[in-house]
Order: C-alpha cells, then structure tokens, then sequence
C-alpha cells in the first residue's frame, strides 16, 4: 500500500467522526467506505435532480441564471468525490462499495434545492468531526482540501435559498453514527456484495410543527418508534456545537412527545439529540436523533445580513420562508462573472427535510 495512496483516501476520514473521540473496532478500509457510501449519496441526488428539473424549472422557481450551471458544477465535484474515494480505496487495495438505491423527497425545483442545501450542511458538519480523530497531517490536509469545497457548496446554496451563507462563526461537527443517522433514510437497497458497514442509526427525531421557531420559545419534538420506552425518563437535549453540547430544559408529553426550549448560542444549520443525563453527548447515551434546527439569519432586500431577534428552529425539519429577493453578486462558476441571484422561499425545504429523519 503506498502512502500517497494512504494520504489520498484518509480524506474520507472527514465523514466518520466529530466530537469526542470514542474508540470503535472499524478499520480504516470500513471508514472510506463508509464516506464513499455518503458521497455515493450525493452523486446520485444530484444527478436525479438535473435529470428530472430543467433549467426552466429552477427559474420558474425563483433561482435564476447561473443557478443551474452553478449546480451543474456543485453535481461534478461530488462525482469527483465519489470517483476520488472509489480510486484510492482500490490503490489501498480494498473493494470499494457499489452505490445503492435510493429514494429522495423532492417533489419539485425548490424542494430539490432546499434538500441539496441542507445535504451540503450536514457533509460540512461531517467533515468537520473528522478534525479530532485525523492524527497525520498529511491526512487532515487532505480532509480539508474537501470540507472547504462542500463548505462552499452550503454556503452558495443557502444564499440562493435567501438565508445567511454564513449564519453563525462556527460550524458544529458530526460524529460517524449521528450522520449515518441523517443519511440512512435515503437508503433504500445496497447491493449484496456490499459488507456491512460497522454504523448503527439511533432512532429518530423530528418537529411535529413546521412553524417557525424563536430563540427561547418552546417546540414540540418527537421521537421515532426506534426510541426504547425504558429510555424515555432522565432525558436532556443536547444542542451539538464545536466546543460541546449545549444542554436545553426537556419536557415529556407522552407518547415520545417533548417539549425543549430553544437556547441562545445556537445559529445556522444545527443539531439537536436526546441523550440520558447531561454529562456528555456521545454513542453510549443518544437515544434520539439528530434532528436538523435552522436557525439563524436571512438575507436582506439588498442582500445584508440582518440578525433576527429570533431564531428559526425545526428538528431536521426547519427554515423559515424567504422573505425577498437578494441582489449580493454571486459567482457564476460556469460563465466566469458575477450576476445577482433572486432568494426563494424555503417552504419546499419544510416538507423535505421532515422526511430526512
């Protein structure tokens, strides 16, 4: 196995892990497949989306020129993600996975574009996790080379869509389970010479309203039947964020209903878990989710940034209706000038994004 080949694919690496380093009994080899298996993912949501949305279609639905192009390009680099992976786990001397099947929630132009910007969010958060666990240098480097590009990905996308590109001065980090969790819906089959992939799905976690949540107002959530009734007593919610988990009051409905509090601190495209106890965050006491909160700021007539009052929330679920065009000049990848780019609303985004959890 040469290093360079090593170096190449421990890219990957960026998709596995975040937060506190947990041992687990995974090999390398499992961990680029498990990343190849994600950016699989991708490339094929993009190539269904511009397959089944024309140009026409994302206009109509307020993303003007050069979005499609620019989305074109957004579709290739993923593709070279997957080809990249796939190449450097047969130099390594692994049996890259196949791609599996899959089924996606767009209904239409928008949806497909609110759903992309939030795949966009939780690859950034991914990758970011990696930054613990990735010891080489020449590694970390190389996760990094892919973690800025899905970065802008997120952030073009959410400036289309009308929200912050950059809602908050952190990113938060995912760890190898909670983005597995956010990606197994999707899922439909794999091929059956595919080895299982040493990742397990906690239950999950969504909104059970798409209303616009505010910075200390209270939503409902609820947990997916996965969720063990045992589990339901001593529960806290963790808000994941860089520095830790930032812990929010917790109140049971019944019927794996809770009632949380949104906390202040929280910004952008972030994630909330259930956990047992409030002392750590990790596999050993999530018992739900993640579920995705938007929260944070939207885009100005004029394409300033203004800071609500509140913030938006919604479990996997949120982000709150656009609210006017943004003319801030957007770089046109495919015709080398800047244009102004019309914001939409993010209604599609609500429906969508309920279904990822």
């Amino acid at each position: 196995m040469k290093l360079t080949s090593i170096a190449l694919a421990s890219a990957a690496v960026g998709l596995a892990q975040a937060g506190p380093v947990t041992k687990r009994a995974i090999s390398d080899a499992d961990i680029l497949n498990y990343a190849l298996t994600l950016e699989h993912l991708e490339a094929a949501f993009y190539e269904e989306g511009l397959k089944n949305y024309t140009q026409a279609d994302f206009v109509n639905a307020g993303l003007k020129d050069p979005f499609y192009a620019n989305l074109q390009e957004v579709g290739k680099d993923e593709q070279s993600h997957e080809a990249f992976l796939t190449s450097a786990l047969k130099a390594a001397g692994a049996s890259p996975v196949a791609r599996c099947s899959y089924s996606f929630p767009a209904t239409d132009a928008k949806s497909f574009a609110s759903l992309a910007s939030v795949l966009e969010g939780v690859g950034v958060s991914a990758y970011l996790g990696a930054a613990a666990s990735i010891m080489n240098e020449t590694y970390l480097t190389a996760a990094g080379s892919i973690l800025t590009v899905e970065a802008r990905h997120s952030a073009y996308l959410r400036a289309a869509l009308g929200e912050a590109p950059s809602a908050q001065p952190f990113d938060n980090p995912l760890d190898f389970n909670e983005v597995y969790t956010l990606a197994a819906p999707f899922i439909t089959s794999c091929p059956s010479s595919n080895g299982k992939l040493p990742v397990k799905a906690f239950p999950t976690l969504t909104m059970t309203s798409t209303s616009t949540a505010m910075t200390g107002s209270q939503v409902q959530l609820m947990a997916g039947e996965g969720m063990n009734s045992s589990d339901a007593s001593g529960l806290f919610a963790a808000f994941i964020t860089v520095t830790g988990p930032v812990w929010a009051p917790l109140t049971s409905n019944g019927s794996g209903k809770y009632t949380v509090t949104i906390p202040k601190g929280i910004a952008g495209q972030s994630y909330v878990v259930l956990t047992k106890g409030n002392k750590q965050a990790t596999d050993d006491n999530i018992v739900a989710g993640p579920a995705i909160i938007e929260v944070g700021q939207k885009m100005g007539a004029m394409g300033s940034m203004t800071t609500p009052t509140s913030s938006m929330t919604g479990p996997m679920s949120s982000t709150s209706p656009s609210k006017s065009a943004s003319s801030t000049p957007m770089f046109n990848g495919a015709n080398d000038k800047k244009v102004g780019l019309a914001g939409v609303t993010g209604a599609g985004l609500f429906a969508a994004v309920a279904m990822l959890v």
